[in-house]
């Protein structure tokens, strides 16, 4: 049984396959040219999380495939404590061919994977944030050419989305840079994985964004505060306030150098508004790969 729940799972084929199957269901969807591989299939949208990108992507992407989906709100399901992840994961593989998941804690998603006879798909969790990567490498992948040799740089918090990011670059032969203050860059246990499933070349970890910048292809940025980190809002706006993306970090990097954010984006806080509505941001057509990287995701997983 194969499942999705993480960028690191996936050998480097997978990864390549995955991209290259996501920019023909792109390419063949501007043609209208209609695609049936769901056809048949019913998925399981459950969040616990709010959504907008991420449940939309995969509920167009469902139907443009031919499938039906089902949302279900994490307050209903009551994952781990309504009943077991295990009972829960045993009955709904029954009734559905794949679960699509966001979740406050990736320990749900192992606990439910563990019993699953269907595909699973991390749609967000505390550790990772999957989809979201096999986006941004095929957004640079369009906006260069090829993504080998590139150099982003995520300027902001080592959180599950850098995480993903970062796998992804070092297996697409990337340079991954990260700018954030001292204590909010990548742990240890992330950086074991990375060493023993990746490669011996770790992130490179900077606490000065324009030095992180310098020879960017690529910056990226989040939001400082993610969703579940409310209590630590004042301390990261003092914390993370050098590490804005304006006009003033931009000219800093080349010329050519792009800007992506994965959304939404705190407008005033991470990026300012120049920088979002300027000529380098790419973070639209980021978002718009959501769904075909979705889509490839699905079609492979239920292949």
């Amino acid at each position: 049984m194969k499942h999705f729940l993480n960028v690191i799972d996936l050998t480097n084929d997978e990864l390549n396959g995955l991209l290259s199957e996501a920019a023909r269901l792109k390419a063949a969807h501007a043609r209208r040219i209609p695609a049936h591989s769901l056809t048949g299939r019913v998925v399981a949208l459950i969040f616990e999380k709010p959504s907008l990108r991420t449940r939309v992507s995969f509920e167009s992407g469902v139907a443009q495939l031919g499938g039906t989906s089902l949302y279900l709100p994490g307050n209903e399901v009551g994952l781990g404590w309504r009943e077991t992840l295990a009972d829960f994961s045993r009955t709904i593989s029954q009734y559905v061919d794949m679960l699509v998941l966001r979740v406050y804690r990736h320990e749900t998603l192992d606990g439910l994977a563990a019993h699953s006879t269907i595909p699973i798909i991390n749609a967000l969790s505390d550790w990772s944030h999957p989809c979201q990567g096999l986006a941004d490498v095929l957004t640079i992948r369009e906006l260069f050419g090829t993504e080998a040799g590139r150099t982003v740089a995520f300027v902001g918090d080592g959180n599950n989305v850098a995480r993903s990011l970062a796998v992804a670059c070092g297996k697409l032969g990337m340079r991954f840079v990260l700018a954030c203050p001292i204590g909010y860059g990548f742990d240890d246990k992330f950086l074991a994985q990375y060493r023993a499933r990746v490669g011996a070349n770790l992130p490179v970890e900077v606490n000065d964004p324009t030095a992180a910048v310098a020879e960017a292809d690529v910056i990226y940025t989040d939001v400082w505060t993610s969703m579940g980190q409310e209590a630590e809002r004042e301390e990261r706006l003092k914390r993370f306030a050098p590490f804005q993306v304006n006009a003033g970090l931009l000219a800093k990097a080349p010329s050519h150098c792009k800007v992506l954010h994965c959304l939404p984006a705190h407008r005033g806080e991470e990026v300012t508004d120049d920088v979002m509505d300027g000529p380098a941001c790419a973070a639209f057509q980021q978002a718009g790969n959501r769904l075909h990287t979705q889509k490839a995701v699905m079609e492979w997983l239920l292949k």
